[in-house]
């Protein structure tokens, strides 16, 4: 096998040297000493066997050899310099898959994508449903999720906001639900399967019982939801899912928002740091996480 030819470092320190046929214009450039750049010339020299420069009264010129070493050495390592941006551009622009919890997806995360986009043109995200545990790299990159679940240690967990929940209801239905700010016996409770302890939650939180009141019982969190926009009773709204119909005057919440203990976090198999759609999103979900909690 052939001797390999000499480190990439030395032929860099050599190309800036030739272009600018100074030594210390060199180190300037890169950052170096001069001593630097002198020894790693004077290595390519003693493994090629022939000066590439003239030295005379302190400076430098450039013998034939390094003449047309150095078309070479420019040529090449610019090609090199040329593909690894383009790498890197496709690196940057490669879709990046989001699975978030279904109603924070459909009621808080889709009307917010605009704003993402708009900064982010280019940007590939697709979003995907799903809740509780979640194989990161397997087809998702990054996850959305309550904490109310034990990940691998090896996730990285961003936290976003605390959850706060409170009953809502259709604005003109809130008095004949409601009076003197409590529950009435009569009201029906909208329950979902997804998220059981909604209303025992609230409960404990309140010192209220609410046993007595009649039910209804919906398959997801957003058709409860989507029945309290109805009129048909009450249900558990966290603020992140039922502010914007409140803004819109679509849902009223009489009793208000508490804290249930519980937070969304966004997870991930690593720290934001390469310029890539999934460092840009980590970045921009937190920024518009920290500017609603101090809205």
């Amino acid at each position: 096998m052939g001797r390999h030819i000499i480190s990439l470092p030395a032929l860099a320190c050599f190309r800036v040297a030739a272009e600018l046929e100074s030594f210390s214009k060199a180190a300037d450039r890169l950052n170096l000493t001069h001593g630097a750049i002198s020894r790693a010339v004077r290595l390519l020299e003693d493994d090629l066997g022939t000066a590439l420069f003239e030295r005379r009264n302190r400076a430098v010129f450039l013998t034939d050899a390094g003449r047309r070493l150095a078309q070479v050495v420019a040529r090449g390592l610019g090609e090199i310099e040329e593909e690894a941006q383009r790498i890197k551009a496709e690196h940057a622009d490669a879709p990046v898959t989001i699975s978030c919890e279904p109603t924070l997806m459909m009621r808080w995360l889709i009307p917010r994508m605009p704003l993402f986009h708009a900064a982010h043109p280019t940007a590939d995200v697709r979003l995907l449903a799903g809740g509780g545990p979640v194989s990161l790299g397997s087809g998702i990159d990054l996850a959305i999720r309550r904490n109310d679940f034990t990940w691998p240690e090896t996730y990285l967990s961003q936290h976003l906001f605390d959850e706060r929940i409170g009953p809502v209801c259709r604005p003109d239905k809130a008095g004949e639900f409601f009076g003197f700010n409590r529950m009435n016996a009569t009201t029906m409770l909208l329950h979902t399967r997804t998220r059981p302890s909604a209303w025992t939650t609230w409960a404990e939180i309140t010192g209220e019982t609410y046993s007595a009141n009649p039910r209804q019982d919906f398959e997801h969190f957003y058709f409860s939801l989507q029945a309290a926009v109805a009129g048909l009773g009450v249900a558990i709204g966290p603020w992140h899912l039922v502010q914007d119909d409140i803004r819109a005057g679509l849902l009223a919440a009489p009793q208000g928002f508490h804290a249930d203990g519980s937070a969304y976090v966004l997870l991930s198999a690593r720290e934001p740091g390469d310029p890539s759609t999934a460092t840009a999103f980590q970045l921009w979900l937190g920024a518009l996480a920290t500017d609603e909690a101090r809205a």
